[in-house]
């Protein structure tokens, strides 16, 4: 939680950005896992209303009058019965205080507030909710059905939001620097841990536990999966195998709500083979491309370009590919191997705001998203770079033996790809290196003080040494 002026300030800034009417954020309520007083997932609070009103108890909503300039936190105050069995919290009022509003109410009156907005013509500002049980509410607050929602929800809210939660504070770098901190602590224990006869789920819930250790949370159920081409691959009970890679993509959300998210691709031996070593090459030097191209006023869609000529020029160079690098970039033939974006923007959502629709985070007026290509359509990141952006840098080669047989029988690119040598790849996984990267004044750098290993020298010298007995 940031200081009280923090908030104040934020939530002036965004009356001035929305103009007019009422807005209402919606913090969360608790989810309970299979009966309702078994909370077994951990409470995790909207990071919307987390921005502007800092609160984490569950059960609360922010309402910002913009025309008369009040601000007020709903909200009922837990009852003696509750006090007994989890004990006591700081008053609705005193919460409100504690972030600089001066005015608060039980959630009854929310509908009062809303029915004289409505009464009155004026405009009620909210943003789409992603919870069933924000979605009745809603429904029941100002009778819009929930199909209905998204397309309801106010576009100047969402913008306004976007805006400023796009570029990030001093404070919010220091955050995230923190959680950092953590996402290395996480991804070392990998590289101890990683050996042959050690399962996956054993690993992963190590993950977890370092991230526990520490107050935090995962910012995403960690990937760890030796069945790297499986983009999202959740850790099995496979036992892990000597000769192969496993993929390990986690990182952690800070007590305050500010994420890591780090990839990095092991050799489950210790050491890489020689044919690892030439994929693995190609996916190091894209993603230090990025390094030393990403900056203010860069389309992040053209760095990400960037990445796959490079990427095309390498794989023809293995014998993988073929033909004129522009044409097999421009036809799409290199999403065979890369087929999702080159990054996302972070902050308090590993995937930041992606809830108010990733064109609205990643696009803009003048960068629209490619929707008809596959590999380009996942690209969540594309607009013009500026300082205080923080984004991932994430490329990945993949060898996915059903889409390898799909290309192959429609005969899709086949003019750029070499598919019987493309054959002789599929059991061989896949390769990501991803790390969180600031935008600074002219150019950018790596979040976090220090770097997980990634360089393959780097990865086999830190295994060896510290591997856990």
């Amino acid at each position: 939680m940031f200081s009280k002026e923090t908030y104040k300030t934020r939530r002036s800034e965004l009356k001035q950005l929305v103009g007019n009417g009422i807005i209402v954020l919606f913090g969360n309520n608790e989810s309970p896992n299979n009966y309702p007083n078994n909370g077994y997932y951990p409470f995790r609070q909207d990071s919307s209303f987390l921005y502007y009103f800092g609160i984490q108890r569950d059960g609360l909503v922010g309402v910002i009058d913009v025309d008369q300039d009040r601000e007020m936190l709903i909200g009922n105050d837990i009852d003696i019965e509750d006090i007994v069995w989890y004990g006591s919290v700081d008053s609705v009022s005193n919460l409100a205080a504690s972030v600089g509003v001066t005015e608060s109410a039980p959630m009854a009156q929310l509908q009062a507030i809303c029915d004289e907005a409505r009464a009155k013509g004026r405009r009620i500002h909210f943003i789409p909710p992603y919870r069933h049980d924000i979605k009745i509410q809603l429904y029941d607050l100002l009778g819009i059905h929930p199909s209905k929602q998204k397309a309801e929800a106010s576009m100047q809210l969402i913008m306004a939001i976007v805006k400023m939660r796009s570029v990030k504070t001093a404070e919010e770098i220091e955050a995230l620097e923190r959680a950092s901190v953590i996402g290395y602590e996480m991804h070392t224990t990998a590289m101890r841990l990683t050996r042959a006869g050690v399962t996956e789920k054993y690993i992963a819930g190590q993950l977890i536990g370092v991230a526990n250790s520490y107050g935090a949370q995962v910012s995403f159920p960690p990937i760890f999966s030796q069945h790297g081409e499986i983009l999202h691959g959740n850790p099995s009970m496979n036992k892990l195998e000597d000769g192969r890679l496993v993929l390990c993509d986690c990182g952690a959300e800070t007590i305050d709500n500010y994420c890591s998210d780090h990839t990095r691709t092991l050799p489950v031996s210790g050491k890489y083979t020689q044919r690892q070593l030439e994929i693995y090459s190609i996916v190091e030097d894209c993603h230090d491309l990025v390094l030393s191209v990403a900056k203010p006023g860069v389309k992040y869609m053209d760095c990400h370009f960037a990445v796959c000529r490079l990427m095309t020029d390498r794989l023809k160079a293995l014998g993988l590919m073929r033909g004129d690098t522009e044409e097999a970039v421009r036809a799409g033939a290199h999403a065979l191997f890369l087929p999702h974006g080159l990054g996302h923007m972070m902050g308090m959502d590993v995937h930041d705001m992606e809830n108010l629709d990733q064109i609205n985070v990643g696009f803009d007026a003048e960068t629209r998203p490619v929707l008809d290509q596959f590999g380009t359509n996942a690209l969540r990141m594309g607009r013009r770079l500026e300082e205080g952006f923080v984004v991932t840098d994430e490329p990945g080669i993949y060898f996915i033996p059903a889409l390898i047989d799909d290309w192959r029988k429609s005969g899709h690119c086949k003019e750029f790809l070499c598919f019987d040598e493309i054959e002789k790849y599929k059991d061989f996984g896949g390769i990501r290196i991803e790390d969180d990267i600031l935008i600074t004044k002219d150019g950018c750098r790596f979040i976090g003080e220090k770097l997980i290993p990634y360089h393959p020298k780097d990865v086999e010298e830190f295994m060896a040494k510290n591997l856990t007995p």
